[in-house]
């Protein structure tokens, strides 16, 4: 059998070695489209872009552990064509699939506004994204950074780490609002203005506001990697379709990561995750289905950030229905944990600073309060 995954990410990389930790030792080829083999992405917004962690740090495996294994890895490779009637993809070549794994991730969204501002204009998505903005991230530089979501804010603590003059500006009217809502997303704009960043809310940016940076850095979301899948005739809604296990519109194709919208089981809808977490937790049960397995992927989205001193995890999904309340327990100045409640029922958690609380925040969903 020869299993063929698309996306060299850290998605891809975590299938493959599942697949070897498990015993698969059929014909498997993975093909990425950047020249690094599988990496993770967090420390290209946290440790390797404050100059904390070498970037050796944030691969899955060094390059030596593929051939090791056995791994046909591809890199610097475009798949251009999957033809699912006859189990192939063009790579500069014809591949046969008898399965085949979909882990394309996702492309950072253009701000025209700011690439036809004049000034030089950034995003973060890949190793050498980062490694521009540490050489931009000067003492005295002066950052714009465009949305305030999780990459645009831990961008912003880094460039003020390296002592930038940073203006934030967000069209909502409070950074990370739609995730957290306003209970705790005043938080993140009282910690970042404490550490003297011009956070600017509630309106739109303008081009004349650019043009006194030195850099712009946007960061107003990503879109799924989906062409390839849609050219395929794969069904596409905000992401592939998968269903609880992780299997497309095609019984031989399997997605994953950034592009998966999944049928979660649990929350009893669609959801799609582009973080960390959901890239190798996915990898595994994928891993899992692609050589006969019929496993389900039940596990609620976590996604964690730093900033400054700050550290949050959260886990567990809202939904389109919202919430009833949030309860906060401790200091929202210091440290915290938050419980949105919908029903009565937990339906998401966090903590901040709190770390004694992982574990009990993960167990608290679906729980009474």
């Amino acid at each position: 059998m020869t299993i063929i995954v698309v996306g060299a990410g850290l998605a891809g990389g975590t299938a493959v070695t599942e697949l070897r930790e498990q015993g698969y030792d059929g014909r498997l080829i993975l093909i990425g489209s950047e020249p690094h083999p599988p990496y993770e992405r967090p420390p290209l917004s946290k440790g390797y872009l404050l100059g904390n962690d070498p970037i050796a740090d944030a691969f899955v495996h060094d390059a030596a552990w593929y051939a090791e294994h056995d791994v046909d890895l591809r890199l610097a490779t475009t798949v251009t064509a999957v033809d699912l009637a006859a189990h192939e993809i063009s790579a500069g070549e014809t591949l046969a699939y008898d399965k085949l794994l979909l882990a394309t991730g996702s492309v950072p969204r253009r701000f025209r506004l700011a690439e036809e501002s004049g000034t030089p204009t950034a995003y973060l998505r890949s190793i050498e994204d980062s490694d521009r903005l540490k050489v931009a991230f000067a003492a005295g530089a002066r950052i714009a950074v465009v949305g305030a979501g999780w990459i645009g804010l831990e961008v912003t603590a880094a460039a003020r780490e390296a002592g930038c003059e940073v203006t934030v500006y967000e069209q909502a009217e409070l950074p990370l609002l739609g995730v957290l809502g306003p209970e705790v997303a005043q938080v993140f704009a009282d910690l970042h203005r404490a550490h003297g960043v011009d956070l600017r809310l509630g309106a739109p940016v303008r081009a004349e506001d650019l043009h006194a940076a030195d850099l712009v850095v946007v960061g107003i979301g990503a879109a799924p990697a989906t062409d390839l899948a849609e050219a395929a005739g794969l069904a596409v809604d905000n992401g592939v379709l998968v269903d609880a296990q992780l299997r497309t519109s095609d019984a031989s194709v399997y997605a994953i990561g950034d592009i998966a919208n999944h049928d979660h089981p649990v929350l009893g809808r669609r959801v799609r995750v582009e973080h960390w977490e959901t890239a190798i937790e996915q990898g595994k049960t994928a891993a899992h289905n692609l050589v006969g397995g019929a496993e389900a992927y039940e596990r609620m989205p976590y996604f964690f950030t730093d900033q400054y001193d700050l550290g949050m995890e959260y886990v567990g999904s809202v939904g389109p229905d919202g919430y009833d309340r949030v309860d906060i327990d401790g200091d929202l100045g210091a440290a915290f944990r938050a419980y949105w409640v919908k029903d009565d029922t937990v339906v998401a958690a966090l903590h901040v600073n709190d770390w004694d609380a992982s574990e009990a925040i993960r167990e608290s969903i679906g729980t009474s309060r």
